[in-house]
């Protein structure tokens, strides 16, 4: 049987109190206090931006634009303060290398952008959230490196992106490019010289080509990219395609979002 002594217990309570009121001594509440104010401008810069996000109805929004910058806030921000890891006690000199926790921080963010993009046959939607997802986490490294007044410029330019760019883009002489699927019953598909005159009759070129015939349902299905030729009229193509005899159904919709 070991027995334990008294004074060796006694010795390792206090020094287990020790290790645990480092934690809590004066210059690391200095530091915790320093860190929350950065979490805090890096929150209301996820929410700035994440509203632009949730006013528009997309997917990712305030609660997603504000955990990924406060995360890159935090991940950058500690490495500024090495002397305090671990209560101050790291057993040898503690060396941070900040670049290394970025460039971990850009890859993952990528992954999460990623999962915002979806592609709906030629249609592509979510780019732009991926984008300012991207630079949000950006944003949130410049703060937890301390350059403040870099990341509220930074946070100017991203809303502005965000919100005006996409009127100045519809003022900007620019083509407009469509993604248009049509069900045709069997045996009565038009040939593609015939659909490249229609849609050109519509004011649209005819850039690329899917087919697909489906025996089960007996009806032969087109998806074809337009880009605008000149004048456009797409709620006339709607009409006459709603209204055509030859067509089981259609989508019309942007190639990109």
């Amino acid at each position: 049987m070991v027995r334990t002594v008294p004074g060796t217990r006694v010795t390792l309570s206090r020094r287990m109190m020790e290790h645990l009121a480092a934690y809590w001594s004066r210059a690391e509440l200095e530091t915790n206090g320093i860190l929350l104010l950065h979490l805090m401008g890096a929150a209301a810069v996820g929410l700035l931006l994440g509203y632009e996000r949730t006013y528009h109805g997309r997917a990712a929004g305030m609660r997603t634009y504000a955990l990924v910058c406060v995360a890159s806030t935090l991940l950058t921000a500690i490495n500024g303060f090495p002397g305090s890891w671990y209560g101050g006690m790291a057993v040898s000199p503690t060396v941070s290398d900040p670049t290394r926790v970025i460039q971990g921080l850009m890859t993952g963010i990528g992954f999460l952008g990623a999962g915002v993009i979806i592609k709906d046959g030629f249609t592509i939607r979510g780019v732009s959230t991926a984008a300012s997802i991207w630079m949000t986490s950006a944003i949130g490294v410049i703060i937890g490196i301390g350059f403040y007044g870099t990341a509220l410029c930074a946070t100017a330019l991203s809303l502005a992106a965000m919100t005006l760019l996409g009127a100045v883009e519809q003022w900007l002489p620019h083509q407009t490019t469509l993604a248009l699927s049509i069900v045709y019953r069997h045996g009565l598909q038009p040939s593609e010289t015939e659909l490249r005159e229609c849609m050109r009759a519509y004011g649209f070129d005819v850039l690329d080509w899917c087919y697909e015939y489906s025996e089960a349902k007996r009806q032969f299905h087109f998806e074809l990219v337009l880009q605008a030729a000149g004048h456009f009229e797409t709620a006339q193509m709607a009409r006459d395609l709603s209204g055509a005899e030859d067509v089981v159904e259609f989508r019309l919709a942007p190639s990109r979002a």
